[in-house]
């Protein structure tokens, strides 16, 4: 129902009125209340389950942080005590999960970049910032845990870098923070999981800001791998993480005997490998080991899974104990300037801090730039649709972690470009929410009974155009309404105001 005019809502509210007077078991709400026995209906909105499907004028129960109904409206009874919530008008979808992010080393108001930021309190700042924009959970990649110094003359040059008197054997001191919050729930913030520190060849691993780039197992030989999943696993991640990338040439890559003895090791843990991977040679030498994800579409950079390549895919789904699956979200660009320029950024980030980071890069998306970049996307999405053809699942990674680009608000632009590789909203959706929360093992991403009750209102419908997802009206995890206005008076009473001059 649109909104009326006076004499009708003047109607309404007397209806209402006479309805609580002869049914005094069924108790109105707000959004974010709950009834006496804890229940809540919700009640009139498009409900888009994250399966495929949506239910007009839908209705769902949620109780103790689950769905326990959910159907058409008018066709679920509300129990004694039951609140209801009137959502006419709105679109409701499950939040968003996350299986590709890089958190806790950005200090989002400083705008720095390092390991001391990587603490418990920064950690829920960004959790936090993807629960505002929809996002029920993230699994986080090369995070700063303490880990076993690996042997070897390589790990020379990563000592030099912090203490040359240190050890060469111990443990470096950086602490447990991811791997404690990964044991937490914490209120109005998304679920945090954690990918560990990851594996890589000696310099080969992440890139970018330097407070990240030696944060992973250094290993060169298959001894070396096998002693660094044991060690890895203890902290029970969400999967063992490697990168197979030469760097275009500047750096040589993991060999086989040393990724395979990577790969054997982890299976004998009962968990699996994902990696960052490139070329066409590397992933069919790594699927054939048993490798399990890819972190980004495992052929890219020029190269394209081939029948070869499809062929490996289709018989590793029939016999892999795992879902394969990789990430992708392809040129963000396609997206044009237009996308950096939304109120609900503001809301989030200084306009002045954005630009001063990402100023230029915005200028040079050009109409000639973003149309390359749309057909970039488009390329990359043909590719993804062949791996989902020979049994694959794409399933959303954001890869975020720059400074400059914040939490929440980077993902949903990657979220939204799904629709520049040609998916449409519906199975950006399914991608985004079921299927994303079912490999990051978290029991949520559907609105459906059972599930944890993590759902996004919004104020227009995203199947009509994906960019509604942004019309966020309210988040709600694991039952209770997040606190969007509160945090946005939180971050903003923190923001660096230029100075004002006379």
């Amino acid at each position: 129902m649109r909104r009326s005019n006076g004499i009708w809502a003047c109607f309404l509210i007397a209806a209402c009125l006479v309805t609580a007077a002869c049914s005094s078991h069924v108790e109105t709400s707000r959004a974010g209340q709950t009834g006496q026995d804890g229940a809540t209906l919700f009640e009139g909105a498009r409900v888009i389950t994250g399966d495929g499907t949506a239910i007009e004028e839908g209705a769902f129960v949620i109780e103790k942080g689950k769905f326990t109904s959910v159907g058409k409206k008018g066709e679920i009874a509300a129990t004694p005590g039951t609140a209801r919530v009137d959502l006419t008008g709105k679109s409701v979808m499950p939040t968003k999960t996350d299986l590709h992010g890089h958190l806790g080393f950005e200090n989002i108001i400083e705008g720095t970049t390092s390991k001391e930021n990587f603490t418990r309190a920064n950690l829920i700042d960004h959790l936090e910032r993807y629960a505002f924009m929809g996002f029920g959970a993230v699994v986080s990649i090369a995070d700063l845990a303490e880990r076993e110094i690996m042997p070897g003359d390589h790990l020379d040059v990563y000592q030099a870098k912090r203490d040359p008197n240190m050890p060469k054997t111990g443990r470096f001191p950086w602490g447990d923070v991811p791997v404690k919050v990964a044991q937490e729930v914490i209120p109005n913030a998304a679920l945090f999981r954690t990918a560990g520190p990851g594996i890589s060849w000696p310099g080969s691993g992440a890139q970018g800001a330097p407070a990240r780039n030696d944060v992973m197992y250094p290993v060169t030989t298959p001894e070396e791998a096998r002693e660094a999943v044991r060690d890895y696993v203890k902290t029970k991640p969400t999967f063992v993480k490697i990168w197979m990338d030469d760097r275009d040439g500047k750096i040589k890559n993991m060999p086989p005997a040393v990724y395979e003895a990577l790969i054997d090791e982890a299976t004998k843990h009962d968990t699996y490998v994902a990696a960052h991977t490139v070329t066409l040679k590397d992933a069919m030498g790594l699927y054939k080991a048993g490798l399990v994800g890819s972190v980004h579409a495992p052929v890219r950079g020029g190269d394209h899974p081939d029948a070869a390549f499809l062929a490996l895919v289709r018989e590793r789904v029939k016999t892999s104990k795992f879902p394969l699956w990789f990430s992708e979200h392809g040129n963000s660009n396609a997206l044009g300037p237009e996308a950096w320029d939304d109120p609900l950024l503001w809301e989030m980030l200084p306009r002045d801090q954005v630009m001063s980071f990402l100023g230029e890069s915005i200028k040079r998306m050009t109409p000639e730039a973003v149309a390359q970049a749309r057909k970039s996307s488009k390329g990359t999405g043909d590719d993804a649709k062949k791996l989902i053809a020979a049994g694959m699942k794409l399933v959303y990674g954001s890869d975020n972690g720059s400074a400059g680009r914040g939490f929440g608000w980077y993902e949903q632009l990657r979220f939204e470009n799904w629709i520049t590789m040609g998916f449409t909203p519906m199975e950006a959706i399914v991608m985004a929410t079921r299927d994303s929360a079912e490999i990051a093992g978290i029991d949520t991403g559907m609105i459906a009974v059972g599930k944890s009750a993590d759902f996004i209102v919004l104020d227009a419908d995203p199947l009509e155009n994906i960019a509604n997802t942004r019309r966020i009206d309210q988040v709600y995890l694991r039952g209770q309404e997040v606190d969007r206005a509160g945090m946005r008076s939180r971050w903003q009473a923190k923001w660096k105001r230029p100075v004002q001059t006379q």
